[in-house]
């Protein structure tokens, strides 16, 4: 059924004119490469990068080139091509974004399978950061490197270009047009012989005339990190090969002429030998009770099980897998692996010649076997002839080292029966929090029973006395000697990621710890050194209190009767005039209908002494607060003290000084005479879990104000922009649900970006640092007024 583009229309309508002529003239083309929904996202693809807004040639030719990309590896690939675009939007021009574009169905032809593609596209990210100069040139050379290179070749040619030429702007320039004599050096280093996507179309061929039958090959690098292939592979019945094989030369530069093998022999026998695993292997084998020495064994006793009913179908097989096998070599072994390839070497030779005893037993008894085609065949061979094995004088097998040497042979993950995924299950012991049990318990019961006193905070249960337990000796509580401070359960909130315009999901995680408890007395020094502020704030604090009922009058409708107005209105029955029907008082109770938090940035640069004073920036933060918590007490309004600061995504460390249904007495106070700067200021997740609480509450109006001395930063995000733009991400959200936002900010620079995360009018730059504790009361007073 045809895909019409009126189906598209409201998407097709976000496109600059020039795109909509292109995208209709070639609407057929996209149509056939695309299904339904990779036509959506093939559309939306091109509406976010015309937001980009890098121009409209970018959008031309990702509707000019994505249909190519997706017949050549398929429509999977076009989210991964859109998101990396929008990624490196911010890092590089719309021209060379346009660049990158254009070239890739090319780089898709060459690579030949969507996975190799990603990581050419990872490729291209390293390019941006490490030789920005270099990846207009690559790209413009990227047909003639691909053609040459594998993807781990090009991987290593650009790194060696980069690190070379990594503060000559010129040289970059230079080596990545091929220009430069290192260039071409570095290539015919990186170059292998054969690649996988000049031969493929002949190896489908081979395989189908060979087996009568069809199979699916794919590339996959083998040499991304180093020189070596991986070996074969077989994963869904889809044969992997390595991208590149070079001519194998069992003796190295020794070999002579007629023992070389060509790289497309290498594939033929790689192809050959994995066709006949999925051929005649027909029943997968199980992994358990077997240690790591009996499932080497039966890996290759499978192996030449396939070989041999292979071989008595197609007989030149032989020699085209002898001659990949290593060189014989019949001196004593040394290892477990030694062992392992001469018989793999034996059970393939038509007449074996190897003289050691243990081959010669385990090609008798391979040769004894009555049927080749019983499922079960390799086990029991295999299992059989590790008792043997084990009684010989070798070291411990060793999987890694000891394993099948033969270049063309797979790493027989197909022949075992895997346990199945459950995806539900992984979900659920990946994101779910386990809860844990907390029991209170008897002094007899905690000393006779408890099984480990030292067990963290992942404990599945956690006994706890009734009353803290005092040691004699000591004269103080284990607590204090040995306890720490217990923690929340984990709140996971999402965090907006700018340049790809979407929220990671539970990506930074809030644990609430219990605040540290402080001297009273710091309070007391407070409110004496600050008492003119406290005595200015008298009577604005007086004039902002409820003053009790107060009496509406003129109402139809009421508490109570208007005496006057009653009067008037049977003065004018009498007179034969239409009364006034309001004659009743109705009283109202005045009251403040607002819920206040005050979240405090606790973050280390916090505990920075103020210029020429004596306090940090933290003191006057503590001053500010105590002071706006005695207005609000005396005000009557409801309102709550937290604090944060940030140890990365996963620690936020969030402090509850005091609550909304806590009263500001001497418990809350000493917190806030105990509260401490440290780590960094993750300020997105901490507005984030103020404004749960103040969702809680059921007043009209919420207000969050937050007290900063600088920007949002944290350890593990390097891009300055990132968490500001998640913060002005989470006011808004806060906005939606009701809650103001209001920014005092301490920073005298913060006027560069604190309008744009908070707002032209919700914050407020204090220069004089000193001044805050008088600010903040009248602040409050001022916008709550």
């Amino acid at each position: 059924m045809a895909i019409h583009l009126e189906e598209f229309q409201e998407l097709v309508d976000e496109l600059p004119g020039n795109a909509q002529d292109i995208l209709r003239a070639s609407w057929n083309e996209a149509a056939r490469a695309f299904s339904s929904r990779g036509l959506d996202n093939f559309l939306k693809g091109a509406v976010a990068l015309h937001q980009l807004g890098r121009g409209e040639e970018l959008v031309v030719t990702y509707l000019q080139s994505m249909p190519e990309l997706a017949r050549a590896i398929g429509e999977d690939v076009l989210p991964d091509v859109v998101n990396f675009l929008l990624a490196m939007a911010s890092k590089t021009s719309g021209q060379v974004l346009a660049l990158i574009v254009g070239t890739a169905p090319m780089a898709g032809q060459r690579l030949g399978d969507e996975d190799l593609f990603r990581q050419f596209l990872s490729v291209l990210s390293i390019m941006l950061v490490q030789a920005p100069r270099g990846l207009r040139p690559m790209l413009e050379n990227l047909e003639r490197l691909l053609s040459q290179l594998t993807l781990g070749g090009l991987r290593r040619w650009a790194q060696w270009g980069a690190q070379a030429y990594k503060a000559d702007f010129d040289g970059q320039v230079a080596y990545f047009s091929l220009q430069s004599p290192d260039a071409l050096s570095v290539l015919q280093q990186e170059r292998k012989g054969t690649l996988f996507v000049d031969v493929q179309r002949r190896l489908n061929i081979y395989l189908r005339a060979m087996w009568g039958r069809d199979f699916f090959l794919r590339p996959t690098a083998g040499d991304f990190e180093n020189r070596e292939g991986l070996k074969p592979y077989i994963e869904r019945y889809v044969i992997h090969i390595a991208d590149a094989y070079d001519d194998y030369r069992p003796l190295g530069l020794e070999t002579p002429a007629e023992q070389i093998v060509s790289a497309l022999d290498v594939y033929r026998a790689a192809a050959n030998h994995c066709a006949a695993h999925l051929v005649f292997t027909v029943a997968p084998l199980s992994m358990q009770a077997l240690s790591p020495l009996q499932i080497g064994l039966i890996e290759a006793i499978e192996d030449a099980r396939v070989e041999t009913l292979a071989i008595q179908q197609f007989p030149n097989m032989r020699e085209a897998w002898l001659a990949l096998q290593p060189p014989p070599d019949y001196t004593e072994p040394k290892t477990v692996g030694d062992l392992l390839n001469r018989l793999a070497r034996a059970l393939l030779e038509e007449q074996s010649a190897d003289p050691h005893p243990w081959v010669q037993q385990a090609v008798a008894h391979f040769r004894a076997q009555p049927d080749l085609h019983d499922a079960k065949f390799s086990w029991n061979v295999g299992v059989d002839l590790s008792h043997s094995l084990l009684e010989l004088d070798l070291p411990e097998f060793n999987r890694r080292t000891d394993g099948l040497r033969a270049l063309y042979r797979d790493d027989n993950r197909a022949i075992w029966e895997l346990e199945e995924y459950d995806e539900a299950q992984a979900l659920a012991a990946t994101w779910e929090t386990q809860q844990q049990v907390r029991k209170k318990v008897s002094v007899m019961e905690m000393v006779n029973e408890v099984d480990n006193e030292f067990a963290g905070d992942d404990a599945q249960e956690v006994w706890i006395l009734p009353t803290e337990f005092y040691l004699d000796q000591e004269g103080v509580t284990i607590n204090s000697l040995e306890g720490r401070p217990p923690i929340s359960e984990p709140f996971h909130y999402p965090e907006w990621d700018y340049q790809i315009q979407l929220d990671r999901p539970s990506w930074a995680t809030v644990l609430e710890r219990h605040p540290p408890v402080g001297d009273l007395a710091v309070i007391d020094a407070i409110l004496a050194e600050h008492k003119p502020v406290v005595s200015r704030l008298k009577f604005l604090i007086e004039s902002m209190i409820p003053q009790g009922l107060q009496r509406i009058r003129h109402q139809e409708d009421g508490d109570d009767i208007d005496i006057d107005a009653a009067v008037r209105a049977m003065t004018d029955v009498r007179m034969g005039v239409q009364p006034d029907p309001r004659i009743m008082v109705r009283l109202k109770r005045a009251q403040r209908d607002l819920a206040v938090m005050v979240l405090l940035d606790m973050s280390e640069s916090s505990n920075d002494k103020v210029r020429g004073y004596d306090y940090s920036v933290l003191d006057l933060t503590r001053s500010a607060t105590v002071l706006l918590a005695e207005a609000l007490q005396r005000i009557g309004d409801p309102f709550a003290i937290h604090g944060f600061c940030s140890d990365g995504r996963h620690d936020v460390h969030y402090y509850r000084f005091k609550d909304f249904d806590q009263p500001y007495g001497d418990l809350a106070k000493a917190r806030l005479a105990g509260m401490k700067g440290s780590y960094s200021t993750r300020m997105g997740a901490a507005l984030r879990h103020a404004g749960h609480y103040l969702a809680q509450q059921p007043k009209r109006k919420k207000i969050c104000f937050v007290v900063t001395d600088g920007e949002p930063a944290d350890n593990d995000v390097r891009d300055p922009q990132y968490l500001r733009h998640d913060t002005k991400r989470a006011v808004e959200q806060l906005l939606q649900q009701g809650v103001t936002v209001y920014a005092l900010s301490l920073d005298p620079h913060a006027d560069l970006y604190v309008s744009r995360i908070f707002g032209v009018k919700n914050f407020t730059v204090i220069d004089k640092v000193e001044r805050l504790p008088e600010k903040l009361p009248m602040l409050y007073m001022s916008l709550t007024r």
